[in-house]
Order: C-alpha cells, then structure tokens, then sequence
C-alpha cells in the first residue's frame, strides 16, 4: 500500500529535510568516534591515499592536488557546491573518468596501496574491489537473481548452489532479502525507486569489494527510502570502506565520521565531521555548511 503524503512528511520532518531551506548550522548527531590513533597507525591503515592528485578533463581542471587519506570501515562524506569536483574525485578512485575522452591523472592515487592509474592496473580487478553506487539506480534489464549473480559470474562463480549462496547473502547484506526472496525471477525494471537503489548497493556487494562508492545515492529517493538507505550505509559501515557524495549537509553528518569539503576542484578542508560542521577551521567551509553560499 503506496504510503500516505502525511506519513511521508512527518519522516522528511523527522529526518531533518524541512520545506524551509534553513540558513543555520547543521545539527550533528552523536557518531560513536573510532579510538584515538597514533599518526603512524592512522597512516598504516588508510585505504585510499591521495597524494597532490589531479585529473584534468583535455585542458580543464577537474580536481587540482587533492592529498586525503580514507580509512577502512568508515564512512567519509564528500561535500561542496555543484561542480566543485566531488564526483570527479569519487569516479577517479575507481577510473570511471577513463570513459571520457582527453582524461588524464597527475599525482597519485592508491587503494590498499596499489596506484590505481598505473599502467598494469587490472580495470576488472580494481573495480571488483571498489564498487560504485550511482545517482540513479542503474539495475540491468535482468531479473533479480541475474542483476545480483552478474559479477560473480564475470569471476569464473558457476555453481548454480554458490551463486544463490551469494544472491541471498548480498540482498541480505542491502537488506532486501525477505522484500524479494519469493520473486528472484522477477524483472530488477519492476522494483521501485528504493528497492532498485538497494538491489544495486546488493549487485556491487556480490563481488565482494573493499571499497564502496556512492555518487548521490538518494537524490532520487523520496524521505522513506532516503532512510532505509542511510541505516543500510550505517550496517554496512563495520564491513566497507564507504565513500559518499552528496548535495544534503543534514545527510551529510547523518552517516558520516569525516568529511571533504570541494570547492572549485580543490580541497579546501578535510576532517571530522563532528568539527567540520561545528568548528570549520576554513571560513568557506563554514560559509557552505550554514548555507551562505552553494
């Protein structure tokens, strides 16, 4: 039974997404903080190393010496007004940018210290290991199973027994298991909005990554499905590496431990999100984070 206009507002309203485009400091909830490291252990476990990297698309900037570590089992949030290179920095770390004509990287770009733009990388390989989620969903005109069995299958998995085993497990994992366990032969095209959206987080789960990249996952999702989206990111966090861009500062310090504050291309600041939201060290990054300006 589609939910009434009422329920749906008072789940916005509760979430934080008002009508009102407030003009004042995002609120920030209370994110239980990883233990205090030493410089040299935080160092040794970042993930993603980014080391004055930049990706020009022919002559234009995209992102200009950007220098971030991203750490395992957390959530980083990339912020910054349109067109500030979120989403050019978030495609670079798993090469979805080589699909645009004239691209090129400066720099360096590491997972699990590998540099992702050397020549010998294994494009299948890296993008096994570093799934993406993008804006809209994306699922294959395929049936349920075949859309979450698609990668598996890439990897030499043919065992019929194996491939349920990991069907089951990814759509346990994006929490749409018992929504769809009776209907896997079912059209992925027939789901709704929020459910394809998770059949695509359990699709990029089944190959088992480190990392995974979201690029505006609920933009296009109403407030309920906004917010089965987000607890899903919070299960999922104590597994994955998760990276996650977004236009909403509300979301933005819902789900994440630190964020990247991107202003034309650059990285203006980067830290807790507790502290990026609270006490900026950057006035443009308080200007952005209370709405003065973006």
């Amino acid at each position: 039974m589609p939910e009434k206009r009422g329920d749906m507002q008072a789940v916005a309203e509760d979430r934080g997404i008002k009508k009102s485009n407030i003009r004042t400091t995002v609120p920030v909830p209370n994110h239980k903080e990883p233990a205090t490291k030493s410089a040299q252990e935080v160092c040794d476990s970042a993930v993603i190393r980014s080391d004055r990297f930049c990706l020009y698309y022919g002559p234009k900037v995209g992102v200009k010496d950007i220098t971030m570590d991203i750490y395992p089992h957390s959530v980083t949030a990339i912020i910054g007004p349109s067109g500030c290179g979120k989403s050019t920095f978030l495609r670079s770390i798993n090469r979805m940018n080589d699909l645009i004509p004239h691209v090129r990287a400066e720099g360096r770009l590491a997972v699990d210290g590998h540099d992702v733009y050397h020549k010998r990388t294994n494009l299948v390989n890296l993008r096994q290991q570093v799934g993406m989620v993008f804006q809209k969903p994306n699922p294959f005109p395929k049936s349920i199973f075949d859309n979450i069995a698609y990668g598996p299958r890439l990897q030499g998995v043919r065992r019929r027994g194996e491939l349920q085993h990991i069907v089951e497990e990814s759509l346990k994992a994006a929490a749409l298991w018992k929504e769809v366990k009776d209907d896997l032969k079912k059209s992925a095209l027939a789901l709704s909005g929020g459910q394809q959206q998770r059949l695509c987080i359990a699709r990029a789960l089944a190959t088992k990554p480190r990392v995974l990249l979201m690029d505006e996952p609920c933009s296009a999702l109403d407030p309920i499905a906004t917010s089965r989206i987000e607890d899903l990111i919070g299960q999922l966090q104590s597994h994955y590496t998760i990276v996650i861009v977004t236009h909403n500062m509300q979301q933005a310090a819902r789900v994440s431990e630190r964020a990247a504050f991107f202003c034309l291309g650059e990285l203006i600041e980067y830290d807790r999100t507790s502290k990026i939201f609270s006490n900026p060290r950057h006035k443009q990054t308080e200007d952005y984070v209370t709405g003065r300006f973006g």
